[in-house]
């Protein structure tokens, strides 16, 4: 396995991609890398990410940018982008990431390689350093639906595969109508920013008062604009958040399983703004950081697409996947 450098290894240092944590080295393992080391895996080694994870571009100015050994010139993603760059490399079976708004699905798409977001809470995050709570997720990422699945039996207690046939399948967001049984006009979320920004200023106010200048321009200019976030505007936010949830089971009714693209716009070349191209790579990603739904990111083809279920759903997710990358119904 290769472990993204915002889990805890300890004897290891462990950055969080941050020059602020150069030097530091856990004394305890995150629980995630625990189960898969006590399950046999071994860590080959620990993955470069944007920096403290917030970014998707993998651009980090203390310890480099990530190359995307699938498509040389073009982004690897990000936040885990290390984790996808090594899979793609064929450096490890198996990578673990994050994903607070498409972290680990967006490398994945970028590389060419599978990525899964499990319902929030499933996979623990306990030794993992935090960018926006409620919206965080851990999970594995690899080379095939296959190995994910494998990994999820160590990282999820009592995890197994839905063995349901023939499950209703919506598409979205220009995702083939082939693939399912209808197109279904899935909502995006209203304005919920804020409420994530509220809760990475939370994280960072402190460490972020006493360490500013050693952030780099990227986040620093993120953090800042979190830091700016009114109570008023995060508390309307989560309004707005929890009417999303109605929103979006009201769409899916139905339905079993949805499929959409996992990005809305091509990999952009490796030295692009992240800024300027953020919000296009998380238009449907974060969507189920919102809601807190299984999605797995996997390559069909030229493209990768994204299959989503609701909360718990995550075997009959990777059934789905299974099938898809089998090529049987």
């Amino acid at each position: 396995m290769a472990v993204k450098d915002l889990f805890d290894t300890a004897g290891l240092t462990t950055t969080y991609g941050s020059a602020v944590f150069a030097e530091h080295v856990p004394e305890r393992t995150a629980e995630a890398v625990a189960a898969l080391a006590a399950a046999g895996y071994a860590n080959v080694g620990k993955t470069n990410l944007h920096e403290f994870a917030y970014g998707v571009t993998s651009q980090n100015p203390h310890f480099g940018t990530v190359p995307n050994p699938a498509a040389p010139g073009r982004t690897a993603g990000g936040s885990s982008g290390g984790s996808a760059a090594a899979l793609a490399a064929g450096l490890a079976e198996v990578a673990l990431g994050t994903d607070s708004g498409g972290s680990i699905r967006i490398p994945a798409a970028c590389c060419g390689v599978v990525g899964f977001k499990p319902t929030f809470g499933l996979v623990s995050l306990a030794g993992v350093f935090p960018l926006a709570p409620t919206f965080d997720h851990a999970g594995p990422m690899a080379r095939s639906v296959a190995d994910c699945v494998t990994a999820m039996r160590v990282l999820a207690d009592g995890f197994q595969l839905a063995e349901a046939s023939a499950p209703r399948l919506a598409t979205a967001w220009g995702a083939d109508e082939a693939l399912g049984t209808g197109a279904v006009d899935f909502p995006f979320p209203d304005d919920v920013g804020p409420a994530f920004m509220r809760e990475v200023a939370d994280v960072h106010r402190e460490l972020f008062a006493e360490h500013r200048d050693a952030y780099g321009d990227n986040v620093r200019t993120k953090i800042e604009r979190c830091l700016a976030v009114s109570d008023a505007e995060d508390a309307a936010a989560r309004r707005r958040r929890d009417e999303y949830r109605g929103r979006a089971e009201a769409a899916l009714e139905g339905f079993d399983l949805l499929i959409t693209p996992t990005l809305s716009i091509q990999p952009p070349p490796e030295d692009v703004d992240e800024l300027s191209v953020r919000e296009a790579l998380i238009r449907f990603t974060f969507p189920f950081n919102c809601l807190g739904w299984p999605a797995l990111s996997l390559p069909v083809g030229p493209t990768s697409l994204q299959i989503v279920g609701r909360p718990g759903d995550d075997g009959l997710v990777l059934a789905a996947g299974l099938s898809l990358e089998r090529g049987t119904p």
